[in-house]
């Protein structure tokens, strides 16, 4: 019989974060940042277990809820900003064969700064490491986006000279890019290693090195602000297919006969105002209005509003916009599915929007369920797709012109 072949997935996450203070366990797109690479490991199937190297104790505890080990506390001395990841990945091994008499034969490097993963990126990068056996590691690497044969350095003098010299190709810079040899650039989706490589030779690569070539939609690497909003607006609307914390995020349904609508927080920003006699008033936004009558007369798919409240603040918005309503509403996936059934829409050729839990039990019902950005933290987490905008401050409008440029895509 054949031996099993342990794979260690490692995902190094301090707690020390400058550029994005507590950026491990942000929540990215609805999930903790570092729930993406967690989720990686546990997703893959030649992945025999997923530890997290942390010295931080809300990372631990986080990383636990979403399946990870935590079997050590990693120490001070490993977790500095200059720390090397040669250090922590030779700590979490020496650790683990002294403690557990644990000695892998492959070990994943998953970084939390690359949460955006092709479904079978770990286990692509596994195979290729244990078919060739000659090989140290296997790197994730993509088209690079700038060619270095265009590339110079600036001497003493002042004149530029050309980075690289391509052998046979005179002035390679002056020719085009196409006929240039392809180069590629190294990301941080995945390193697949040997142990030896990293206990013996002190490296995290060896000299051996194979490639495994991702696809460039899926490059990100976090170290800014700005490249997290980046990233989010990637994983919201670029339909990749990714490893995901939670359920696989559905795309919009091919043909949307009906966007459902929860009220408060949703066509509203969730604040009331209430006078000494009880009234209550709401802020909506009439650009939402406008973007829900530009749906209905661009596309004819239907709108309705479906309320908890039952409050004559409700009624008179929607009937403002002229958008049907039901308010009142305790079970809403009951009456949701059966003002479907009355309509005679598919669920599935249903849109809905709803901003906290009550509105949870309509999600699995629907083709598409989508989520304001300042959504309940569950409700981000279940959602298909998170909007940029808040309720009540154009999440409606940016859902409304979505839609529509969605069906012109769809059938011109």
């Amino acid at each position: 019989m054949k031996s099993k072949i342990e794979v260690l997935a490692i995902i190094p996450a301090r707690g020390g974060s400058k550029s994005i203070p507590h950026k491990n366990i942000r929540l990215f797109a609805g999930y903790p940042l570092i729930a993406y690479s967690i989720a990686a490991g546990l997703q893959a199937g030649t992945v025999t277990r997923t530890i997290v190297s942390t010295d931080d104790e809300e990372i631990a505890r986080i990383s636990r809820e979403y399946g990870a080990e935590v079997p050590f506390t990693r120490p001070a001395k490993f977790s500095q900003d200059n720390t090397l990841d040669l250090l922590v990945f030779q700590h979490a091994l020496d650790w683990l064969a002294t403690e557990q008499n644990y000695h892998p034969n492959v070990v994943v490097h998953l970084r939390p700064t690359s949460p955006v993963r092709p479904r079978d990126c770990v286990d692509s990068a596994v195979k290729i490491l244990l078919d060739h056996p000659q090989a140290d590691s296997v790197r994730g690497v993509v088209l690079a986006g700038q060619n270095p044969y265009k590339m110079w350095h600036i001497n003493s003098e002042g004149e530029m000279v050309p980075v690289i010299i391509v052998k046979g190709v005179e002035e390679a810079y002056n020719v085009p890019r196409q006929e240039l040899p392809n180069v590629f650039w190294q990301t941080g989706h995945i390193d697949a290693i040997r142990p030896k490589v990293i206990l013996e030779e002190k490296s995290m690569s060896g000299r051996n090195i194979w490639p495994l070539v991702i696809d460039p939609l899926y490059t990100v690497d976090i170290d800014t602000l700005l490249d997290w909003e980046n990233a989010e607006r990637l994983v919201k609307y670029g339909n990749l297919d990714m490893v995901f914390p939670g359920k696989v995020k559905r795309n919009l349904p091919k043909k949307i006969e009906m966007l459902v609508m929860d009220f408060d927080g949703v066509l509203t920003d969730n604040r009331v105002w209430v006078d000494e006699n009880g009234h209550e008033m709401i802020v909506a936004l009439r650009s939402d209005a406008l973007g829900l009558r530009i749906l209905r007369e661009k596309t004819g798919i239907k709108v309705l509003v479906l309320s908890r409240e039952a409050n004559p603040v409700v009624a008179a918005r929607c009937k403002k916009m002229n958008v049907p309503f039901l308010q009142g509403v305790m079970d809403k996936a009951a009456v949701l599915i059966q003002t479907l059934q009355k309509e005679g829409i598919d669920p599935a050729n249903v849109v809905y929007v709803g901003n906290d839990i009550v509105d949870l039990p309509c999600f699995p019902i629907v083709g598409c369920a989508i989520a304001p950005a300042n959504s309940y933290p569950l409700v981000l987490q279940q959602a298909d797709m998170i909007l940029e905008k808040n309720g009540g401050q154009g999440a409606i409008r940016e859902l409304s012109d979505l839609l529509v440029s969605h069906f012109e895509n769809q059938f011109g």
